[in-house]
Order: structure tokens, then sequence, then C-alpha cells
């Protein structure tokens, strides 16, 4: 529950959800990395961790834990203790980029109790559900079950929650007037006079990535940043939801500016190195890099085939990805 601004008025049962929700991913990471007897990152350990990744930190612990006691994690902090005037308004939509007739997301499978927020974010932003939901489904770690861990953290960056936002692109989000997030900080109390998050509110706005609806939500605002400004460059993202998909997941892994760089070409050796290592831990990427050659199109084979593995969003839709006007073939993209 948020009940104030300043993290250090909380009560001690709410610091105690803030310290859980921000310390659970890393956490988590030292678990796997000494269950598996080495602190070796390689892409191998990840995939293993990630073959039934619910034997997470809750998972652990339950093992520790008496066969008769269920292990209950505590409350994360996250947006249940909001009143309604805490939260920004769902309506009022900002008109859409792309003026597409949309239905809402569907084939969610176990991860249907999130379409709410999915859909509402779309209507808001003019995102397609679909295409928020397929970003999400490439970002957000993963039970057995195929339901998204909103608790995930990658051990090898600050990227954390459903949308794997680095600390500092959450914050900025936060600080960019017009967005939800920024709604909510502004609401609580969390900027000061200039803007800028308040030092002693820092945490408590961190901690909110490991909620599914501010991680949605933020998704969705940072998914339409991305679009209007790879559109304002010159990038020919069409009307087709797949394509929306495709460029707006690129602007949100890549940041808005290294997409750019990679749609027009690729990235310097030196920026690629590290965008790979922080994916496929440094000894896969020196693999990679040996064979392709170079940095710059190992990380673009990388990340294209990602894409095309992950980024999906005729899974999330029941009728056809076309929106209202013309079809753009997903190949307009040149990525």
């Amino acid at each position: 529950m948020i009940v104030s601004g300043d993290p250090s008025r909380l009560p001690a049962s709410d610091k105690a959800a803030l310290l859980y929700a921000q310390a659970r991913g890393d956490v988590s990471a030292r678990l796997w990395r000494a269950a598996l007897g080495t602190n070796d990152t390689t892409e191998a350990q990840a995939e293993t961790a990630s073959a039934c990744p619910d034997f997470d930190l809750d998972a652990l612990l339950s093992l520790l834990t008496p066969t008769t006691t269920a292990y209950t994690p505590p409350h994360p902090v996250g947006l249940a203790g909001l009143s309604s005037q805490d939260l920004p308004e769902e309506t009022g939509a900002l008109p859409d980029p792309m003026h597409s007739t949309r239905g809402p997301a569907t084939g969610l499978g176990p991860n249907d109790r999130y379409s709410g927020a999915l859909n509402a974010a779309a209507a808001r932003t003019g995102i397609p559900a679909a295409a928020l939901a397929a970003i999400v489904n490439a970002e957000a770690a993963k039970n057995c079950d195929g339901s998204w861990k909103t608790g995930s953290r990658n051990p090898r960056s600050s990227a954390a929650g459903l949308g794997q936002f680095l600390g500092g692109t959450w914050q900025g989000e936060a600080e960019r007037a017009g967005t939800w997030l920024h709604d909510v900080a502004t609401r609580q109390g969390w900027l000061g006079d200039t803007g800028r998050v308040l030092p002693a509110a820092r945490s408590a706005l961190l901690a909110l990535r490991y909620d599914a609806a501010a991680s949605i939500n933020a998704t969705a605002d940072y998914a339409l940043r991305s679009v209007t400004q790879l559109k304002h460059a010159g990038v020919a993202v069409g009307e087709d939801v797949a394509n929306v998909a495709k460029v707006a997941y690129l602007g949100h892994h890549l940041g808005t500016g290294d997409a750019i760089r990679f749609l027009r070409g690729g990235l310097d050796s030196r920026r690629a190195k590290l965008l790979l290592d922080a994916q496929v831990g440094a000894a896969s990427a020196n693999q990679r890099i040996a064979h392709s050659g170079d940095a710059a199109t190992a990380h673009r084979s990388w990340l294209l085939n990602y894409i095309e593995r992950n980024v999906t969003p005729s899974r999330f839709a029941t009728e056809g990805l076309a929106l209202a006007g013309k079809s753009v073939p997903a190949e307009r993209v040149d990525i």
C-alpha cells in the first residue's frame, strides 16, 4: 500500500513490503547461482533457470518451509491501497495516433487477469492491446504455466517487473509530463518543485515496477513515445499491428536513440557488445561475436531473431491484425 510520498514515514509493515519488492529479484538471481553451484552468468544457465521459472525466490523459500505450512510472501507495494483520486483517469483517451479499430487483448491464457489493465492502457494511449501484450510477453519472465512474473529482475541490469524497466528509465517516465506514472508520482507527492523525483521517494517509485498495472501502463506510454519519435525520425511504421508491436518493442528494448541507429544501419561495436553482454552474458556474447565476425552483426542477428520469435501480437488478437485503413506488410519496417 502506498500511503506516503516519504518512505521514511511508512509503517514498519509497508517498509518491509517495499524492501521485499525491490530486493526479491536480486535475491532470486543469487539463489539460482548458488543452487547451480557457480557464479557464471552464461546464456545456458539463463535458459536453464527459465525452463521452469516459477522456481524462484518464493519456491526456493518454500523448500525451507514445513510442508504443512504454505509460504505466503509479503504483499508487495502496489496500487491496491490507492484511492480512486490517486489514480489517473482511464477515460479521456489521447487521440489514437494510428486511427485504428481494434479489439481487446485475447488469448492471454494464464495472464487473463491482466486483460483489464492491457485494454485500459490501450484505450488511453492508442497502442493496440495485442501489441502491448506481445511486448510484455517478450519482456516478462514466466512461470512454468506461462504466467508472467511480476517480481522478475534481470540479474545483469536494473531491469525489473513485467516491463523490465531500468531504474533510470522508470524514473524518467515518472518525470515525463503526460504519462500515467507521472500522474501517480504527482498525486503521491514524489516530485519536487523542479519536476524531478525526490530522493526520499525513489525507492517507493522503483518498487512500483513490480505492480502489474503500473508496469503495463508505463509500457503503453513508452510504446506511444517510441512509435511517435520513430515516425518523426522517418521510420515507416505503417498501420499494421505487427509492425507497431515490433517498432514499439525496439524502442522499449533499446531506447529511442539506439532504436533509430539500429534501424538506420546498426549500432557501433562497443555499444552492441555492451547490450549483447547484458542480454545473453559475456561468454555467450563472445561466442556469437566470434561466429559473426563483429559485435554489431552478432547483436543485430540476436535481436532480430528474438523479435521474430517473441514479439507476436497475433497470439493476443482474435481478429486480423490489419488496422483500419491500409495494411502494411511487416517488411515495411526495415529491421
